[in-house]
């Protein structure tokens, strides 16, 4: 990345403004040891939300909230957040900075548990958004289930694609980076989709449901 480009993309993500909620949130998920999305993962989530006109959503990986908050905020007055998470303390910091942000208790639900085994159990073609962020190794699962939940043009939005910069470095063969790259090619590839690869963030992995 040259220097303009590096300079430019460190502006963009300090371009969002955040209030008391979001910092408060980013301290618990610091107290956590939780690495909470970007200010402009965060916006761009919000955005996407709110263009989308959702109303109803699925968030893979509460976090301490920061990155519902921001879903939040860009859904309709009677929008639902559902989110899940393996961690009890984790869903709990997330269910106080929902409260923080003045969003209603029947707004979220918070779900206890392994991703694999809660999104075979939601419904068909029901949501609006689906956001993935957590167990990278199951990535390939939460993919396939999220396309099945979302109605048609339905968004589908996947964090961390770019693996540090290392999806885009053929040489680097991890198995969190090959997993990620695989998807970043299936999901092009697939008819059922049309996606983009935003740099926001640590990567952004796009997808509108046709």
């Amino acid at each position: 990345m040259s220097a303009d480009k590096s300079s430019s993309w460190s502006y963009a993500e300090d371009f969002p403004a955040e209030d008391e909620v979001l910092l408060r949130a980013r301290e618990r998920s610091f107290e956590l040891g939780v690495t909470a999305v970007s200010a402009g993962v965060g916006a761009m989530l919000t955005v996407l939300a709110a263009a989308s006109k959702a109303q109803t959503v699925v968030e893979v990986g509460s976090g301490a909230g920061v990155s519902g908050v921001c879903l939040l905020r860009g859904l309709g007055p009677q929008g639902v957040l559902t989110t899940i998470d393996t961690d009890v303390e984790h869903l709990k910091a997330a269910r106080e900075a929902f409260l923080e942000s003045g969003s209603p208790a029947n707004r979220t639900r918070t779900i206890s548990g392994r991703a694999a085994d809660v999104l075979p159990r939601l419904t068909d073609a029901a949501y609006d958004l689906v956001f993935i962020d957590a167990d990278k190794a199951n990535f390939p699962v939460y993919v396939e289930q999220a396309v099945r939940l979302l109605k048609r043009g339905g968004t589908l939005v996947v964090n961390d694609a770019l693996d540090k910069d290392r999806v885009s470095n053929p040489a680097a063969r991890d198995a969190t980076t090959v997993v990620l790259r695989q998807i970043a090619k299936a999901v092009r590839d697939d008819d059922r989709l049309a996606a983009a690869m935003l740099p926001t963030g640590d990567g952004l992995l796009v997808a509108v449901k046709k």
